[in-house]
């Protein structure tokens, strides 16, 4: 029996998940495992956004931090745009930011990620080059890897940050943690795109047996969350949609 695909990215991200695996013949299931809310300080954000034009570039992190940054105004002011990601990338675009002004990965590139990203923007930062990281923070307070940062200032860039709405675990009630045993036990395809979420699906389900399902995951460092988690079967794939379609052909 072909199983069921769970998407567990945020709301905003799942949806056109969902209707591309439906479009391919998949069964498929959205439970968001990252919750988005507003900034913790949403002044800081309007001082981060009004002080936005001194610098030369403005990183994304992730697409939900375009939509909680850019404004219209905004848009047409960006400098260049810095996109760990397509899915950022696309997020720009439809935010109103010129194709030719956005910096992204190779499309071939092994991975979405910083290191990269780092391939495609390292040329542009020279000393007294001013870079803003916009990203989210997790209700523990944790902001992500400083990865590129660190790079970045080696380079003799300087960096700001800015807060620009947070991550949370969703809130499940029984019918819900019913349903994720139902898919635990029948081996369902976790489709796993955050070490986060990981971690929240986790300390959603105590003492869950994951020995019976299985997890498609789009990184490294991901995969590495799913195994100490108990998934029976892992797989990993670029997070493009044409690469985990294909990968999951293995599940036919």
């Amino acid at each position: 029996m072909t199983p069921t695909v769970i998407v567990t990215r945020p709301a905003r991200e799942a949806s056109p998940w969902v209707a591309a695996l439906q479009a391919a013949g998949w069964a498929v299931a959205a439970l968001p495992l990252i919750e988005i809310a507003a900034a913790p300080d949403p002044q800081a954000l309007r001082r981060a956004q009004a002080s936005a034009g001194q610098h030369d570039a403005w990183m994304f992190v992730s697409a939900q931090a375009v939509h909680a940054f850019l404004t219209p105004a905004l848009a047409r002011l960006a400098p260049r745009c810095w996109a760990p990601g397509p899915g950022t990338a696309k997020a720009l675009r439809e935010a109103g930011v010129p194709p030719e002004r956005i910096d992204q990965p190779d499309a071939a590139a092994e991975q979405f990620d910083s290191e990269a990203l780092w391939q495609a923007v390292a040329p542009q930062v020279q000393p007294g080059h001013r870079l803003l990281i916009v990203r989210g923070q997790s209700a523990d307070g944790q902001t992500g890897r400083d990865w590129l940062s660190a790079r970045c200032q080696a380079a003799g860039g300087q960096i700001e940050t800015c807060i620009a709405y947070r991550r949370q675990p969703p809130v499940w009630d029984a019918a819900t943690r019913g349903r994720v045993a139902t898919w635990a036990m029948e081996g369902a395809v976790w489709l796993l795109s955050s070490s986060e979420a990981v971690a929240h699906l986790d300390a959603l389900c105590p003492g869950q047996s994951w020995g019976r399902a299985r997890a498609l995951v789009t990184h490294p460092r991901i995969e590495m969350s799913a195994r100490r988690m108990g998934f029976g079967e892992i797989i990993t794939t670029r997070p493009a949609l044409a690469d985990v379609l294909r990968a999951l052909e293995t599940y036919r």
